[in-house]
């Protein structure tokens, strides 16, 4: 009687603790029905939620005549898709196929089946996974082509022709040969090595730039390109692993020296500089878990967010990038404007004389400085709750209106408050002004030291102001900075570097060209004249590039591409020709 009942309690445990699926649904339901167990206590029994049961109820109360120990569908057919491809997985894996190999035979030649499926038949049947296997022992199936690693030694400058799509950076090429760009960036300590010097490096990371890919891992679509190897003086384009590599071999005392070599070199070449200047930060998120990145506010998220701080300055009047730098912290970055204005001097022997920026770039001390060494300044001043209340309990009479002049908004007529203040931190008075009726909820406030300069110039130049984040951020995002993410992780400041590079390319062109493009966006000169195909002819003493019927084509001819004939050193010093149409 004694082992009945202890094998009556063995048996008992396979109803009361069912593994099976169907059968613990069954159990569950029937302790609620059956047994009058709370919906919470069946569920607690038989390992549901409390929400998962109750929605088991309500399926069985609609249909309570269902089957429960009934066969699945899929265990009901004897001959289903796995059985009837049982064999032919078989056949394949003794020929050494994956089991993704195996799943795209089998979709060509029978029918489709997932790479789950198969491995679930193999385990079956016994099989283990496949080591890993060496390129002439996989099945011939297409694969990415496999370019030659970059080497400039093995750079073919022999009569050849071929078409490329990169054909619009052979625009830029004269003036990258004329300024002596090698010299340059071996003077500045860029490294480099026997297969791919510095010049070729940075040219192919140039070029991307120039082209304005969104993401540099897009190199990896272009690697055949010919133009684009030619371009950088070398017979492929470098991987991006290379890319990656090479930028985290520069030393950051690099970059100072190139952008002082590079913009003396600009200038020569014929690009003038303005003498008003916006100045702003950008942050450049990062997704990673440094603890040595800081916490800075991104704009277009509103928000602070983990990221590296960039400071810019930009040329008002022609829209380029004049100066940039990536290695600051928090306890550095008020005190950038005054590097600014010190390198400035020292590269053109005068001061900016204007510098436009928000609130959060600097602080009332250097404000003060800027002063006294008669630099203009524009910028806002941060609103506070009490000093609202202040500008609310001013009398009516204090306010007026003016026009803005040659400004294309909405809100042309706005009310001002014009005040000379005291700061802490400021010798003598400022001029406040406060600016409603703008199209914002609250009112506007401008610091500037411009005591006699009319309201409106004032106003006017600040509106401009606000396209300085629109102009800044087009120039980030066509010259693809924010890719801290992408998979050419480039350091900050490299990539800094050759936004700087770019831009300053840009507006040679856009200054040759005319015709209303000295101030249109890069954006819009890559999309008239960059973005081109062309045929390329490498001869025993050219190497003509022909590019393509383009509407845009007869404003590039007016401004004398078309007569280009530069000996280019990375071509053996072969002459570059370019021929439209």
């Amino acid at each position: 009687m004694a082992d009945n009942s202890r094998q009556s309690i063995t048996f008992a445990r396979y109803f009361l603790q069912p593994a099976n699926v169907t059968h613990r649904r069954y159990e569950a339901l029937r302790a609620y029905f059956v047994e009058g167990l709370s919906s919470a206590e069946a569920a607690k029994r038989f390992g549901y939620t409390p929400g998962s049961f109750r929605v088991l109820a309500h399926q069985f109360r609609r249909n309570p005549t269902r089957e429960f120990f009934l066969p699945s569908a899929r265990e009901a057919r004897p001959h289903g898709k796995r059985n009837r491809l049982r064999q032919q997985v078989v056949a394949l894996r003794k020929q050494n196929f994956s089991v993704g190999d195996i799943s795209r035979t089998l979709s060509r030649e029978a029918e489709a089946i997932s790479p789950a499926a198969v491995a679930e038949i193999l385990r079956a049947e016994g099989f283990a996974k496949l080591p890993r296997r060496l390129d002439e022992e996989q099945p011939n199936n297409p694969r990415p082509t496999i370019a030659d690693v970059a080497d400039v030694r093995q750079l073919d400058l022999a009569p050849r022709q071929f078409r490329t799509r990169f054909g619009g950076l052979f625009l830029f090429l004269p003036w990258l040969a004329s300024c002596g760009l090698d010299a340059m960036l071996r003077r500045a300590g860029l490294p480099g090595s026997d297969m791919v010097p510095a010049g070729c490096a940075m040219r192919s990371l140039l070029a991307l730039k120039l082209y304005g890919n969104a993401r540099h891992s897009h190199v990896m679509s272009h690697v055949l390109d010919e133009g684009l190897a030619l371009f950088a003086g070398l017979n492929v384009v470098p991987k991006r692993s290379f890319l990656t590599e090479y930028s985290c071999r520069i030393e950051p005392s690099c970059y100072a020296k190139l952008m002082r070599a590079w913009f003396d070199a600009v200038g020569k070449l014929g690009l003038r500089w303005g003498t008003s200047f916006d100045l702003d930060f950008h942050t450049i998120p990062f997704h990673g878990k440094d603890a040595l990145v800081e916490k800075h506010y991104v704009s277009k998220r509103s928000r602070r967010q983990k990221g590296v701080l960039a400071f810019i300055a930009q040329d008002a009047d022609r829209r380029v990038f004049c100066y940039a730098n990536a290695d600051l912290r928090k306890d550095q970055q008020n005190d950038e404007i005054l590097r600014f204005v010190s390198f400035w001097k020292k590269r053109t022997g005068r001061l900016p004389e204007e510098l436009i920026f928000d609130s959060r770039l600097t602080t009332y001390a250097n404000l003060n400085r800027l002063n006294r060494q008669g630099i203009d300044f524009i910028t806002l001043r941060r609103r506070s709750a009490a000093m609202l209340r202040k500008i609310a309990a001013q009398p009516a009479s204090a306010w007026r209106r003016i026009e803005l002049e040659a400004v294309s908004r909405a809100y042309r007529t706005p009310r001002i408050l014009d005040q000379k203040i005291t700061l802490e931190g400021y010798e003598g008075p400022i001029r406040q002004l406060v600016v409603t009726e703008l199209g914002h909820e609250e009112p506007t406030l401008l610091l500037t030291n411009q005591l006699r300069r009319s309201p409106a110039k004032l106003i006017g130049r600040y509106a401009q102001r606000m396209l300085i984040e629109n102009g800044i951020e087009d120039g980030i995002d066509f010259f693809h900075m924010d890719a801290l993410s992408s998979a050419v992780a480039l350091k900050v400041n490299c990539d800094l570097g050759l936004t700087l590079m770019a831009s300053s390319l840009y507006r040679l062109l856009a200054s040759r060209i005319g015709h209303g493009y000295e101030t249109a966006k890069s954006r819009h000169l890559f999309r008239d004249f960059v973005d081109a195909t062309a045929k390329v002819v490498v001869t025993e003493g050219e190497v003509v590039v022909r590019f393509q019927k383009r509407a845009h084509n007869p404003l590039l001819l007016a401004a004398g591409f078309d007569e280009t004939d530069t000996p280019v050193p990375w071509f053996g010093r072969k002459r570059l020709q370019l021929v439209f149409g």
